[in-house]
């Protein structure tokens, strides 16, 4: 007799449910996150059981790695993709859990990627630079805010950044207030850059781009962090089967939906990697600033809408375009890509 498992994993527990090829229920419990525990439990059934399905949660990793060290077949759900019964009451741990069963037994379970466990702590290093970042540049957009409103300029993100110089003290030490927001800003601002580039050393020394992404890195903004994280959050090219599936997954299409011609609503903007749509909106700014022709492209879709606009289109191209230099492993052509 085949059987199918679901598990519905919260931050201390999980629902174990198991059914047969006809949809009925054979287990049914409520277990602590412990591995020995819920191993236990399934090896009740280990010589039937066809697969266990956990949904993707944040903190699916320890409970994937440890079923697939024992032996089990197990399936990643994608919780964007999954739909429920829409006429449903009631619903529940223990409904949710035996869905994720009934799904994998109807051979309708929308899967996500398995990244593999031996590769997973480095590219986690690389989104806690990126989280830094982004905490850095919360409080330049602070900082330089306060100098605007108080001295009438506006100062540059690259000399407020000076590690060796500190060029907002001087701006704001008329004021006492003033001043002590600014030392404040600016030994934080300053404490992150060191933190990040600490993990950029300590990423260089341990990790190259492989062979076949090397390519990334002709990428009009693509440096080698950047073209590190790409590589890292794509995974293997192979696993999206057209350029639209990468671009989605980075994040870089429009999720309107219309008909003719009229907006009927909005997509789930959330679907796909968040670290990849960054990643693409950071080469995006950086190209912008350096590579004429990206610069020339985005100067014609500010002329016919917003900077928003604009930069997201870049992103979109580049995301298109890193796409087809990792899956040919050839080199990026502007005159292709900035039409």
């Amino acid at each position: 007799m085949k059987l199918y498992s679901g598990i519905d994993l919260h931050s201390t527990n999980s629902y174990l449910a198991i059914i047969d090829t006809k949809g009925k229920r054979i287990f049914k419990e409520k277990l602590p996150n412990d591995m020995a525990t819920i191993v236990q439990r399934l090896d009740l059934y280990s010589g039937s059981l066809q697969g266990v399905v956990v949904e993707s949660t944040y903190n699916w990793y320890w409970l994937v790695d440890g079923l697939m060290a024992e032996g089990y077949a197990v399936h990643l759900a994608n919780p964007s993709a999954m739909q429920k019964y829409k006429g449903l009451k009631h619903a529940d741990d223990q409904s949710d859990a035996f869905w994720l069963a009934e799904m994998l037994r109807l051979n309708i379970l929308p899967e996500g990627y398995v990244y593999p466990k031996e590769v997973r702590p480095i590219r986690d290093l690389l989104r806690k630079r990126s989280h830094l970042v982004a905490l850095r540049s919360s409080l330049l957009i602070s900082l330089q805010n306060i100098i605007t409103r108080n001295c009438g300029l506006k100062m540059k993100t690259n000399d407020i950044k000076r590690l060796r110089e500190d060029r907002v003290h001087p701006l704001l030490a008329y004021n006492e207030d003033l001043a002590l927001a600014g030392r404040v800003s600016k030994e934080s601002i300053d404490f992150l850059t060191r933190q990040i580039h600490s993990i950029e050393r300590f990423v260089e020394r341990k990790l190259e781009l492989r062979e076949d992404y090397k390519t990334l890195l002709t990428v009009p903004g693509v440096g080698q962090i950047l073209g590190l994280t790409i590589m890292l959050e794509t995974g293997p090219i192979q696993r999206f089967e057209k350029v639209g599936n990468y671009a989605s997954y980075c994040r870089a299409v429009s999720s309107k939906w219309t008909s003719n011609d009229k907006t009927k609503g909005k997509g789930n903007k959330k679907n796909g990697n968040k670290y990849l749509s960054w990643a693409f909106s950071e080469a995006a700014e950086f190209a912008r600033r350096f590579d004429d022709k990206a610069r020339a492209y985005y100067n014609r879709k500010l002329k016919k809408s917003n900077f928003m606009v604009a930069h997201a289109a870049l992103a979109h191209k580049l995301a298109r375009a890193a796409y087809y230099v990792m899956r040919d492993q050839v080199i990026f052509v502007s005159d292709k890509t900035f039409t």
